[in-house]
Order: structure tokens, then sequence, then C-alpha cells
């Protein structure tokens, strides 16, 4: 019978709170003298293997019960290879799964004397060979040693190898697994060597791959605020797979491409110290793949090798279509570049090894765990060209349940950095099919709701490959489009909804009673083509740099090929740039905005009117009124960038725009109109109680886990959360120094001043001090917030908040005193508004005077 978790975390309660160890007695220094060992006497080679099996490939491997041996001939001692790691098998949460891809190093084996390192090549850092400077870097720059093994056999009389034990040098946590279930559980978790083993070892021509069962356990678990892991048997014990290659790099380096600024690729990043001449050492190189044409002279051409892309086994039957569809769609951008066919897709079958590859393929699989939501398209490139070797694209089971998924509420989950689309368009998509489903017409699992998913899922897939082809997240790709043409099922089949499938792009969802066009992305979009022209169009290497010029050029005048990336994206409050959002959609991005908010009005008021009949429940509602919810919170935080917002441009010299632009007066008053009039206004968020009653938890979950522990729902909590978010954004120091400093950017007369945003904060949060009406519970909880937000301006100011912002700030408090001071006279008030304006009025009064004392310090 498994522990239960309150008897473990009692068990190392007891443990943590025992009497500690005594202490060691001091002893005196003890001089230590190395004696140098007598070498071990090398075997003959055929003594070593005898009785193992012999496998041939690129390395010779040798097997024999737990043993692995590697022969390495003299020729393989010093030149690079390239070594990745891959994770089979994981645990099911928290960003350990199975199906990962894992990291790459470019190494070389070295041996001194009786001893054989394996090392990590620094590939970083260059100069051209037989410069001076070629030695200082490699006096300035050091590798890395990685593993090292004793040489256990003379050489073998055929080939001149010697004989290394394997385990020594794989049977390790070199993916530093360790780390990341020290990230995610907060348990001592340490690999434990004597119950790792080889899984398989196989040699083939250009490549050895060693899988790895490793063993991971810990004597007892310690009190952390970290959930324990769910999915183990034995919370002491668990096996995660490393599967390590061992590949050859091509025979000759890819010719490299540098990056431009103004296009969105991943890049390999290598300082050149060759010369001094230049400002900055760096040189950024597109990653990407090789790509040759067989015929040259050809305008269009197959390639001497595609770009393969394996489906694995574990893929559905029931989306293998739409996953296909998803790559070859990328075909339509190599082909306007002169290559037939560029991409192709390939099934593994389902009694083969679906990691039996070396290098030079891509692979889609699909993976599972309790809170798999996500997908992610990483790759593996050559750091010294930037050529992409490798690439693993793994979609989580979780996003089709979506939109069927009960009153299941998620928290976001530990894990590894990884592309969020699928992750965060699962609430896109499941509110999308849910109001689809209130208007009628799309229940789950409907011919209509299966199509949605698997449009749904090429969209993801396209979005995926694209970064396995080397591309960027286009954040402003999203404003590429009229609403007009947004609702024309024709103009999106050909187009698309957005300018790029590089952006988060949420379900194309249009008013009740509009033209509806396409839900997603079913095509590439037009900077996508020309993302893949700059890093994939053969060019003649005399011409590259001009004609590289010119094509990144093309953004300055072709607002089709908007770009920006995660930087300009932001997290949180340091985004500045009102275009530049995930998940919106249409020019006006402000406009879109306003429609959200509409729409997830509709499906609350939809939800209200819904009827029942004997026997369903009603977990469904709470998971749809949060994600009504969180549609308005994104909204508004969203539309509080336009408050202080600047639009940044990526142009260079020579273009007719100005890299910043203040966002003009007139849309910051609209912004600030939307946020007061939707979410701080007296009426935000009220929903029948009625209908609040019916929120419920799944009982099977509660008492368990951050949302069963607290199974009632709160829409005022919800509300004020959402109000305090926005409250921050719009009145972060950054935003107001921004808006004090638009006149220094702009020759517009009309700026939006920070004394209008205070005054229609004011407005809007203290509305019951001029109708003389009752507030609410969270009309209460909104004000008291201003307050303190207020207080903290004036009293604990952030270094970078502006003087005028403080003042403001303090005579907001001065204005708010006198209006306080008779509030609470009005009759017909309850007992709980009048102690809420007197705590007011008393937080007031304090803060000022504080304020007072300490200017007169």
């Amino acid at each position: 019978m498994k522990p239960t978790v309150l008897a473990l975390v009692s068990a190392s309660a007891a443990f943590l709170s025992a009497d500690p160890p005594p202490a060691p007695v001091p002893q005196p220094p003890i001089s230590i003298v190395m004696a140098k060992e007598a070498p071990v006497p090398l075997k003959p080679y055929a003594d070593v293997v005898q009785g193992a099996r012999e496998q041939r490939g690129l390395f010779t491997l040798w097997r024999k019960d737990d043993k692995v041996w590697i022969d390495l001939k003299p020729e393989q001692l010093g030149p690079l290879f390239f070594l990745s790691w891959t994770f089979p098998s994981g645990l099911g949460e928290r960003g350990i799964y199975g199906g990962m891809m894992g990291d790459s190093h470019l190494v070389y084996f070295k041996r001194i004397g009786n001893n054989l390192q394996l090392l990590a090549h620094n590939s970083a850092f260059t100069a051209r060979p037989g410069t001076p400077m070629a030695h200082a870097v490699a006096d300035g720059f050091s590798d890395s040693l990685l593993a090292s093994a004793p040489v256990v056999s003379l050489p073998d009389p055929r080939g001149k190898g010697v004989l290394v034990e394997a385990n020594l040098l794989f049977l390790k946590d070199l993916p530093m697994a360790t780390l990341d279930l020290e990230a995610a559980f907060r348990q001592p978790y340490a690999m434990d060597l004597p119950n790792s083993s080889f899984a398989s070892a196989t040699a083939a021509p250009d490549y050895a791959s060693f899988q790895v069962s490793a063993h991971f356990s810990m004597a007892r678990p310690v009190i952390s605020a970290a959930p324990l892991p769910g999915t183990l048997e034995d919370l002491r014990s668990l096996f995660l797979g490393f599967r390590y290659t061992l590949a050859k790099l091509p025979g000759e380096p890819m010719r490299p491409r540098e990056a431009d600024d103004r296009v969105g690729h991943f890049v390999a990043t290598v300082w050149d110290f060759t010369q001094d001449d230049r400002p900055d050492p760096r040189i950024r190189l597109v990653n990407r793949w090789r790509l040759e044409k067989a015929d040259p002279g050809a305008p269009l051409s197959r390639p001497k090798h595609p770009i393969v892309f394996w489906m694995d086994r574990n893929i559905p039957e029931k989306y293998r279509d739409a996953v296909r569809a998803g790559i070859l769609e990328w075909n339509k951008a190599f082909e306007r570049i002169g290559y037939k066919d560029a991409l192709e897709v390939r099934q593994t079958p389902d009694d083969a090894d679906p990691d039996a590859h070396g290098l030079l393929h891509a692979s889609i699989r699909w993976f599972l765990g309790v809170d798999a939501g996500f997908a992610i398209g990483p790759s593996l490139v050559d750091p010294r060209t930037g050529e992409i070797l490798a690439a693993d694209i793994a979609v989580g089971d979780g996003f089709a349940r979506s939109i069927q998924e009960s009153s299941r509420e998620e928290l976001p989950q530990a894990g590894k950095a990884a592309c969020r689309y699928l992750a965060e368009g699962r609430d896109e998509l499941a509110f999308g099919a849910d109001l689809l489903e209130a208007r009628g017409g799309m229940e789950p699992g409907t011919p209509g709701a299966q199509a949605f998913v698997q449009a749904y899922l090429k969209s993801v897939v396209m979005h995926e490959v694209g970064h396995t082809l080397g591309l960027r997240h286009n954040f402003r790709a999203s404003i590429a489009y009229t609403e007009a043409q947004l609702g024309d099922k024709a103009f999106t089949d050909a187009h698309g909804i957005a300018g790029s499938v590089m952006d988060y792009t949420p379900v194309n969802l249009a008013l009740a009673g509009h033209a509806q066009g396409d839900y997603t992305m079913a095509t590439l979009g037009p900077y996508d083509y020309w993302a893949i022209e700059y890093a994939y169009a053969d060019l003649a290497p005399d011409r590259e740099k001009a004609d590289l010029a010119r094509i990144a050029a093309r953004s300055e005048t072709d607002p089709l090929l908007a770009y920006a990336t995660d930087e300009e994206a932001g997290p949180g409050i340091a985004a500045m740039d009102p275009e530049v959002n995930r998940f919106d959609l249409g020019q006006d991005p402000l406009a879109y905005l306003a429609k959200r908010i509409a729409l997830s009005h509709e499906l609350l008021d939809r939800l209200q009117e819904r009827t029942f009949r004997p026997g369903d429940d009603f977990r469904q509602l709470r998971r749809t009124t949060s994600l009504a919810l969180n549609q308005m919170a994104t909204a508004t935080f969203n539309a509080a960038k336009y408050l202080g917002g600047v639009v940044c441009l990526r142009d260079h010299a020579g273009s007719a725009r100005a890299p910043m632009t203040p966002v003009p007066g007139a849309r910051q008053r609209a912004a600030l109109k939307l946020i007061t009039g939707s979410i701080f206004t007296m009426d935000a968020l009220r929903l029948r109680p009625e209908f609040v009653s019916r929120l419920v938890v799944d009982p099977f979950d509660r008492g368990y886990g951050p949302v069963g522990s607290f199974p009632d729902f709160s829409v005022s909590a919800r509300t004020l959360s959402i109000q305090k978010a926005v409250l921050a954004r719009v009145l972060n120091p950054f935003a107001m120094a921004r808006i004090l400093d638009a006149p220094e950017k702009t020759r517009d007369k009309d700026v939006f001043r920070l004394s209008e945003l205070f005054d229609g904060l004011h407005a809007a949060i203290w509305e019951e001090l001029h109708r003389g009406s009752e507030p609410t519970a969270t009309r209460r909880g909104l004000q008291k917030e201003h307050l303190r937000q207020l207080i903290a301006l004036v009293l604990r100011a952030n270094p970078a908040t502006p003087d005028d912002a403080r003042a403001l700030a303090r005579e907001e408090l001065e204005l708010l005193r006198r209006q306080l001071a008779t509030a609470d006279r009005r009759p017909g008030l309850s007992r709980e508004t009048r102690a809420h304006i007197a705590e007011c009025r008393a937080t007031v009064d304090s803060a000022l005077k504080a304020s007072m004392q300490r200017a007169s310090l």
C-alpha cells in the first residue's frame, strides 16, 4: 500500500525536527602525500571482448551482459563529433515528459596516458586559424570535460583501436536531469548509478546511440511548497530515459548566412576576434537546414537531400492527416524560391525504433502527461555555421481534450522554457469551442467539433514546423488584415487570418450575426514566405550580402511583413508596444480587445440562460466561466499597454518611418475608456446568484490540489484579481514615465497627459462617492487597492517613478480625503460601507501625515 502524502509530510517533519547529530570532534591537520599509482596493465583487445557481441558502424561497439565497450581508433581521437541527447521516457508531469529533445555539444576524444576524456568543444569563440588572435582565443576560453574513462585494452591488431568502457562515459547524468527534478519537485533526487543501465546500444554507419535507463532516488522526501510527484508508485524512486547519439558531422561545414534583425530567425552567435575593426565581435548566423538543388540551373528543382519529417508511431491515426498537412504546407514557401518537395513526410512503422535516426532529420511525436497541453519544436544546430542537424516536434495529448474537459482548472506547471502556443492556445481553443457550442452546432464529439480540432492542430503543427525550420515568433503578424477580411471565408482560406503562422493567433470569432471567416490559420502568411526566402534562397556568394539586405528591407514598405518577437511582446509590464501581443487579431488591436470583451459577455449571458435536464451536472459551467473571465483579463491587460505605449519598429536608416512613435493621445484615451468602462465600472462582471451557486468543482477533485482545496467560486475575488493586475499595469513607473516623455518623441500637440490617467481612474473607481450609492464588496476591494497603489507611489515609490507621478498621487489622496470626510453621513448606507469609508479615510490621513513627516526630514 502506498504511503499517503500526509504520512510522508509528517515523517519529513519529524525528521527535520529531530535533534541534530553531534558536532564532529576537531582533528589535527593531516599531511597527505600523494603516491603515484602504478599503471594498470592493459589487456589484449581479444581478451576484453571475449564472449561479447560486436556491432560495426561509425564506432564499433561490443556488448556483454551489462557492459558496453566502444572501440576508438587513432583517427577518431581529436576530430569533432556531434553529441546530442533526447528523453525517450519521463514522468508524465511538470515538464518531465517522454519524447522530449534535449541538448547537444560538439565533442572530441582526447587520450592522456591511459585515460580517455570526452570533451565539449567551446565553439562560440573563434578567430581565423593561423592568426595571433587564434592563439589568444585558445588561451582565453576553456573547453569542458563531460566524462572520462580508462583505456582497458591494448590496440586491436586489425584496426588499431583501443577499448573504453562506455558505461563510464554515458551512464551519467549528462543532461543534468537532477536539476530538472529539483526545479519541479524541490526534492533531493540523485542519480543511482548501480541501478542504472543501458537499455540499448546501437552502431550505425553515421552514428552510435546509447539508451540509458537512469534511476533516480532519494532516501526520504523533505517538506517543500512544491507538490510531490503524483505519477509514481513510490515517490522515492523513478526512472528516466536518456538516449545519447554520437554522430559524424557533415564532411564540409555549411556556408553560414548572417542574420538580419528585421527578419525573425533563431541564430547561432559566434564571437569572431580575428579583427578589432568591428564594434561588436559577435556574428549572428541564421539557423537553417542545408538545402541544395539537385539541378542548380533549373528554376524549380528537387533538393539533393530533402528535409525529412518522421511521424512517430504514437501519433493517433485520426490526427495524422492534419499533422501531415501542417508539415507539407511549408512546401509552398520553398516552391516560391525554386525548391520542389523540399519537405517530405514519412511514417515510422509500428515495429521500428522511433529514435533510430542519426542526424539530418526531423521527428514529430505525440507525448502524454497528466498536465501536458503544449507543443514544442526545438532543433539542434552546428554552432559554427547555424546548420540545423536535427529537430523534434512534440505535441501534448491534452490539447484535444480541451473542448471536452469538465470543470478542471489548471495552474501553470514548472518545466523547461518552450513555445507556449499550444499550452496558452488551449484556453483559446476551449473558449472558442464553448462559445460556438453555446450558439449551437458545435457540441463535443460532433463532426463540426472534430473539424474544429483538426484545423487547430494543423495550425499548431505549421507553427512548430516553422520553429524547426529556424523561424522565431512574430507577434506583430496578427495586425495584417482588416475586420472585413477576417470575416471573409474565401479570403482567409487563401491568405490565413494573420500575416504569419509564427504568431499566437486566437480563434477568429465573429460577433453574433456577423460574417465568419476561418477560425484558425489555414495556410502560410506572407511573412512566412519572406522569412523562408531570406534563410533558404539560393544566392550567389559574391552577391549574397547585397541580396539579403534587399530582401530584408522589403519589410520597411510592406505592412504584411511586419515583425516583432518575444522581446517586444514582453513579459508583463515590460512590454510597451500595443501592436505586439500574443493572441490578438486584426489591424486595430484595440477594437479586437473590445470585441473579445463583448464575446466574453455573450458567453456568460448564454451560460446564464442555459437550461439543464434532470441528471445533468454543472461542472462544465465553472471551467467555461473561468475561460470567459480569463479573456476579459487578457483583453483589459493588453488594452493597458496603450497607456504610455510606444510603437517600436526594426527599420534601418533610410526608412521613412521612425523607429519609436508614442501612441497618439486619442488612442490612449480610447484605451482608458475601454478599461474603465469594462473592468472598473460599478456593474463589472455581475452574474446572477442562481448561476454563481452552480459553479461547483468536480467532487472527485475536491480536497486535492490548489483548485480542489478551494471548492467555492468567488466572482468577487476573481474580478478583483483582474482589476489589481490592470491597475498595477497602468500605474507602473515605466508607463507613466513614457506618458511624460511622449512630447520628446512626437510633434503631435494632442498628447495624453498623466493627469488624464489619474482623473480617469478616480472617476471610474470612486463613482459611488459622486452618486451617493452603495459600493459592493468587489468595489470596496478595488477602492482599497487603488488607495494602496497611490500610497505606494507617495511613500514607497520605485526609483524609476517620475516626480510628477508622485505629486499627482499625493494630490489624488488629498482629493479623496476631502471627499471621504462626509461620505459616511449619507443615509441608507450599510454598516460595511460606513466601516469601509472610515478605514479609507484613516488610511489616507496616515499616508498624508507620513508623507509630510518624510518631506520635512
